[in-house]
């Protein structure tokens, strides 16, 4: 059972670091800055679904770098030791509200992961390297038949940051919100009006494969549908279905120039990519070559990473996550300067991201995490304040 990895809750400069499964986020403190040791997560159940909802604050603490939980009250609790093979972790979990009721608990200062399920609690294990996140790629998971999801976020002395996340699956809708010193409030991740089932019947009349990222349960309930990144790797989404826009992108870029702005606040740093003996070379404004890429495929730009990898850099890290919105939106054909922001160009192509493609369609206010550096340009499910009152988690109708 393989760690669940997912985009951070954070803005574009956040370093981030791989720690027993958890994506771990350093952003730095504001010294001396008013953010309580908890702010309280005010969770509301409008999902429409009868049974028990359960709900677990998982992540690293900041203060001390251990990983744990938090119970409702804020307070954090190591894990034990884990075995291999992975033991049971203690039973973290927090009832959450009925249906039709709302329950806050408070959250740490922590990096982490809330999530909730729907039914019955998650099975989390322990390995000596830490906690082994749920994994439904895998068939034999033990969380493969349980409806659940999960929100990511880091709250630290520099505030609260918050996101919904389909970068590994679409599954239980929720949405995510702040409230402000001076009372107003910011909310994300709600999806339109008949979006859920929508996006599903999207994916099942989708030609290529697409339907094949759709789990059910043995009973016909729908559970999720993977990110096309774990279809790839499972089997379920045809190896190649992203060979023909990668192909036309190398044949572009031979004779043409694709101009890279990585940073909105930094206009005058740019590279020139060019294709040379299948590989694409970019160069600074003195014609150095900076970094190179081969040409990518499927798994590479669907998880951002191997022949996209993007480190925490500032050359081939920007650049990369660029190339790699690029990819997913299919914007790289229609604008040879990138990033592209404008969203009315965004999945055009018919060979693109249609996962993602499908969820941006179908949320409210067209945000979402719907690939790892969905946030280029801006287009992320995300709130952030630095004096947060409270936060919110909202558990939306499954129609």
């Amino acid at each position: 059972m393989l760690p669940s990895i997912t985009r951070p809750a954070l803005p574009l400069a956040a370093a981030t670091a791989l720690v027993g499964g958890l994506l771990t986020l350093a952003v730095p403190d504001r010294a001396g800055a008013a953010v309580p040791d908890t702010v309280p997560l005010k969770i509301t159940n409008n999902s429409g679904r009868s049974g028990p909802v359960y709900v677990y604050d998982l992540g690293t603490q900041l203060s001390s770098g251990q990983q744990g939980w938090a119970d409702e009250n804020g307070a954090f609790h190591a894990w034990p030791a884990g075995g291999n093979p992975p033991t049971p972790a203690p039973d973290a979990a927090i009832t959450g509200p009925a249906a039709g009721q709302s329950k806050t608990i408070r959250i740490p200062k922590f990096s982490g992961r809330v999530y909730f399920s729907y039914g019955q609690k998650l099975d989390f294990r322990l390995t000596t390297g830490g906690l082994v996140q749920p994994a439904v790629q895998n068939p034999s998971d033990p969380n493969r038949n349980i409806l659940f999801n999960w929100s990511e976020y880091t709250l630290n002395d520099s505030g609260l940051w918050l996101n919904s996340t389909q970068v590994d699956m679409f599954s239980a809708p929720y949405a995510v919100g702040v409230q402000r010193s001076d009372g107003s409030v910011s909310s994300t991740g709600h999806l339109k009006s008949g979006g859920y089932t929508g996006f599903f019947d999207a994916l099942r009349g989708q030609p290529g494969g697409w339907s094949g990222l759709i789990q059910t349960r043995s009973d016909g309930t729908v559970l999720r549908a993977l990110s096309p990144l774990y279809g790839v790797e499972t089997g379920a989404l045809p190896a190649n279905v992203m060979d023909d826009y990668v192909n036309r992108v190398w044949q572009k870029y031979a004779t043409a120039t694709l101009t890279v702005t990585p940073f909105g606040d930094r206009p005058d740093t740019k590279y020139y990519g060019r294709v040379s003996g299948n590989v694409m070379n970019f160069t600074d404004s003195s014609g150095a070559v900076v970094t190179s890429f081969q040409k990518p495929d499927a798994d590479s730009v669907f998880g951002c990473h191997k022949l996209l990898d993007a480190p925490n850099d500032q050359v081939r890290g920007p650049i990369s996550r660029t190339l790699c919105a690029g990819f997913n939106r299919s914007t790289l054909l229609v604008d040879p300067n990138q990033p592209d922001t404008s969203a009315a160009n965004f999945y055009q192509d018919p060979v693109t991201n249609q996962y993602a493609r499908a969820i941006h369609a179908r949320t409210a206010d067209g945000k979402a995490y719907a690939f790892a550096f969905d946030d280029v340009g801006n287009q992320e499910s995300l709130v952030h304040d630095g004096s947060p009152q409270q936060a919110y988690l909202t558990l939306d109708p499954l129609s």
